[in-house]
């Protein structure tokens, strides 16, 4: 006869002296014998379960009521195992009747003809048949059906023998549950219950050894629990809202008629299986597979939890001893944890038992039993694939609205002008708290500025134009003091016939005696061309002409004008690099000196350029920090509206410290004497700009007066006494910009998206680490709260420290929120937690 079936069912009914065995395999094919009960079976049986309980009477995972005293002289190990080899001999003698024999011939035949189709295929897993065995009776379900070697012929197979109970009333959990979509590691929920006179701990380090592929949380009694807040929190536990793979329970239990079985929760608490059949009802609807009790007398729960519809349950049906089930846990979970089914890791724990324990612990290998539901695959834990771990770290849809909206806010312009001017204010504070204030004796520029007062007492009545007259007799002055670098922050574009003439002779008679360095301002003409200095009063052979453009979001300034990639004779180069270019050729070269000429043939930028690639073989944009430039990622933020990694202005730093204030009508009013505090050698600045202050200031009346930053108002505060005035004129920005150039210091933002991003990350690994221990207790999740909370003022510090002492800026505020927000929508989400 020809068999192809894989799976029998063996039922086993004894009707008084007679046992019935029928089995059922492939399209309908059944057979039914029938042989006697051998009383001396049931004999053989009880002297073993005797001799069982006597040798293993301490540490029970069961409370067994003692039926005699035990006398110690006894060799209790000797009688055990003799007992044990009886009832093997007897078992095997009986399954060995002839009525089996068509039973065993058809079982080995199926087994015979799956080893040969595995061959043929040249499948290297080895060939199992099933076979399902289903007692109507007690008596004969604590045989030791699993040791029953049907046949002798099916050598190069496995045949494996699992149980099934007699009433089945619900179908199994639907393997791809809601609650198991994007679920990418298996949950794992340990119940530890009395653990009087036992010792669990063997059992959570077994558990959490799978750790690394399952998610495990354990939940138990605590004491001074009342027994309707451990029940509530168990329940609570096993109909968590994120579901469970695998239950497991440790401690205490036994069999019961009617109620499916009892777990003991703590030392006086019991809990029925009938107790808890609508909430683990809920569970296997949310992916429950596999129950594991490694607990005493389990029969009555296996068969009620197979009947709610767990695909499989493993149990232990008499009494085992506390440090036999740990070592049958540690293998049995190896073995799952090396992604074998339940029932090979099943039988390979009973095999160690056999093979490695038994002269310890005889007869425990007879001991577990696993029972099957019939329509339901094996468990197995499942490799995470790198798609399952992906969509494990997606966000939920509270998290990608929140952080959508973070993205939204920060690649707003006019969120990041805000951000950055009050990051820089936090790091004016900073400074000043931890000590870090820059001080130089000689700061690099003198700002030489026509104020309201200036105009007034030189009674020009319309400073727009600036009257050129003026302006030359700033220059004259100047011009004695030795003044080097001077940079006229004005548009000299437009004529004044009666001024031009004195204007040009002055600035020229500067140069004829002391070779002065002149920088005049440019700016677009807003048709694509540029507001150039009149030729008749500075000829581009003996002057520099630099863009006074600055860059910020709605008149706030906040960044750096960069050099261009490439340098192109169109496009000026800004006005503060070109002063800062010309105090490098005068103070910082001991020999070899460029001069401004006014016979010179050649234009004065051109004769920069070859004297720089001359005397220090380098590009005359690259001077100074290679930030200075506008780099390729920047210039692609700009596609997107972005200016990534585009420097900053460190307002930071206190105006002292960048430039020495002058106004105009004190510089040429004063004698020598007096200015000289600010004018000697040793303090005098190198670079002087001369700017306006005043409300009409710009190519348009109030241009170049722009709102002021956070941070300089702040440095105006700390003045003795209190600086009130609100004005910021394009001339201190200047000085901010040549200061940053001379000293290489060019901050660096880092994007909010970008830190968003790393936050997001951040916080998402946080919120999974919580969600795996999700049992821990309150206090310890307040610490590792407390702990967060604590890394992120860390954080904050040492951004702060950072933009100081590297000059790149961290952003604090959006990445914190993103993460913090992660951590909140995490503790609002519905779900249980529980203690250890």
């Amino acid at each position: 006869m020809t068999q192809t079936a894989t799976k029998f069912y063996l039922k086993i009914q004894q009707v008084e002296k007679q046992c019935l065995f029928e089995l059922a395999w492939g399209m309908g094919q059944q057979l039914t014998v029938s042989l006697p009960y051998p009383e001396s079976l049931t004999i053989s049986y009880q002297d073993w379960q005797q001799n069982y309980l006597n040798f293993y009477h301490k540490a029970l995972r069961g409370r067994v009521v003692n039926k005699g005293k035990l006398t110690r002289q006894v060799d209790w190990h000797q009688k055990l195992v003799q007992a044990e080899a009886k009832l093997v001999f007897e078992f095997h003698r009986w399954l060995r009747h002839e009525q089996l024999y068509e039973i065993r011939a058809i079982v080995a035949q199926a087994a015979k003809q799956k080893t040969g189709s595995s061959l043929s295929q040249q499948n290297t897993d080895v060939p199992t048949v099933d076979v399902f065995i289903t007692c109507n009776s007690q008596d004969l379900s604590r045989l030791p059906w699993e040791a029953w070697e049907i046949t002798e012929f099916a050598a190069s197979s496995k045949i494996r023998i699992a149980r099934q109970p007699i009433n089945i009333r619900n179908t199994t959990a639907t393997v791809n549950s809601p609650s198991k979509r994007g679920r990418s590691k298996a949950r794992i929920l340990a119940i530890l219950g009395d653990d009087t006179g036992l010792n669990f701990q063997a059992d959570k380090e077994a558990v959490k050894f799978l750790s690394p592929i399952a998610e495990v949380e354990f939940v138990g009694w605590q004491p001074q629990e009342s027994q309707a807040e451990l029940k509530d929190k168990i329940v609570k536990a096993i109909t968590d809202q994120r579901g469970w793979d695998i239950l497991f329970f440790a401690g205490h239990s036994n069999e019961t008629v009617n109620t499916g079985g009892e777990i003991a929760i703590s030392p006086s608490t019991t809990l029925c299986i009938t107790e808890i059949s609508q909430p683990l009802t809920m569970a296997k609807q949310r992916g429950l597979q596999f129950a594991i009790f490694n607990s005493c007398s389990g029969l009555s729960i296996a068969n009620a939890l197979i009947d709610l519809g767990l695909s499989q349950v493993a149990v232990m049906r008499e009494p085992i001893h506390n440090q036999v089930a740990q070592e049958f846990l540690v293998r049995f979970l190896q073995s799952l944890g090396e992604y074998k089914d339940v029932h090979e890791s099943l039988l390979s724990a009973c095999q160690f038992l056999k093979l490695e324990k038994n002269l310890t612990y005889p007869s425990t290998y007879l001991i577990p039993s696993l029972f099957r539901h019939p329509g339901a695959p094996l468990f197995r834990l499942k490799r995470s694939s790198l798609r399952q771990e992906l969509i494990r770290w997606l966000p939920t849809r509270r998290e990608a609205m929140a952080i959508s909206a973070l993205i939204l806010c920060s690649l707003q312009l006019s969120t990041q002008r805000f951000l950055i001017d009050k990051r820089v204010l936090v790091q004016a504070m900073y400074r000043q708290y931890t000590n870090q204030v820059e001080r130089q004796n000689s700061p690099p520029v003198l700002l030489v500025e026509i104020d309201e007062d200036s105009i007034t007492k030189a009674k020009i009545s319309n400073p727009v134009p600036i009257d050129r007259s003026y302006m030359a007799k700033i220059i004259e002055r100047l011009t004695t003091m030795n003044a080097k670098i001077i940079g006229i922050d004005y548009i000299l574009d437009r004529y004044q016939p009666e001024n031009d003439k004195k204007l040009a002779q002055t600035l020229r008679s500067s140069i004829e005696q002391q070779n002065t360095w002149f920088v005049f301002a440019t700016s677009p003409n807003g048709s694509g061309g540029w507001l150039e200095v009149l030729p008749e009063l500075a000829s581009p052979k003996w002057r520099l002409q630099g863009n006074v453009h600055v860059l910020g979001y709605d008149r706030y300034v906040t960044h750096l004008t960069l050099l261009p990639r490439k340098y192109s004779t169109e496009t000026p180069l800004p006005f503060a690099y070109l002063l800062a270019v010309a105090h490098l050729l005068n103070f910082e070269q001991s020999d070899n000196l460029l001069q401004p000429q006014i016979n010179s043939s050649i234009d004065l930028l051109s004769q920069v350029k070859n004297h720089i690639a001359q005397t220090t073989g380098k590009n005359f944009l690259d001077l100074f920090s290679s930030s200075s430039r506008l780099q390729p990622l920047t210039k692609f933020s700009y596609r997107l509206g972005q200016m990534w990694l585009y420097p900053i202005i460190d307002f930071s730093i206190p105006p002292e410290a960048i430039f020495v204030r002058l106004p105009a009508w004190q510089l040429l009013e004063s004698d020598e004497y007096e200015l000289l505090p600010k004018m000697t050698l040793e303090k005098r600045p190198s670079i002087v700009i001369i700017a306006a202050k005043y409300k009409d200031a710009g190519l348009t009346p109030g241009e170049d007066n722009f709102p002021l930053p956070a941070a300089v108002r702040y440095w105006r505060s700390q003045k003795n006494p209190p600086d009130p005035s609100r004005a910021f004129p394009g001339g201190e920005i200047h000085t901010y910009l040549v200061h940053h150039f001379l000293k290489q210091r060019l901050v660096i933002p880092i994007p909010n998206l970008w830190l968003i991003g790393v936050a997001a990350v951040f916080g998402k690994g946080v919120v999974l680490m919580l969600d795996n221990n999700s049992n821990s207790k309150i206090q310890k999740k307040e610490i590792i709260l407390s702990s967060l909370f604590l890394l992120t003022l860390i954080y904050a510090l040492a951004s702060l420290q950072i933009y100081i002492s590297a000059a790149i800026l961290l952003p604090w505020l959006l990445p914190s929120l993103t993460f913090w927000i992660y951590i909140f929508l995490d503790s609002i989400e519905p779900k249980s937690t529980f203690d250890n």
